[in-house]
């Protein structure tokens, strides 16, 4: 794997909210030492943006696929990009 920084912008449907996803995306992000955000949007999803190592990216979209255990999901649309670098850490936003 090539160790580029990259971005990954998700959105997650399915039994996302209100089953502790966001804090779990996040705990797993600062595990990984990704950068970024997490938050809920209005139509029922998640929306997440990661930046990392190209690998770790890849570990966390594999995260996102399952969710938490109460989570079901169904989808994961992503968007790929190169790192911007502007994030410090990860939180939750809202």
């Amino acid at each position: 794997m090539s160790a580029e920084h990259v971005r990954l912008h998700a959105t997650v449907s399915g039994r996302v909210q209100g089953v502790g996803f966001r804090y779990s995306a996040q705990d797993v992000a600062r595990r990984l030492g990704l950068t970024g955000w997490v938050r809920n949007l209005r139509g029922g999803q998640v929306e997440i943006v990661a930046e990392g190592r190209r690998a770790v990216v890849e570990e966390f979209e594999r995260f996102l696929r399952q969710g938490p255990t109460a989570a079901r999901v169904t989808a994961v649309e992503t968007v790929w990009s190169a790192a911007s670098g502007e994030y410090v850490s990860f939180g939750v936003k809202g």
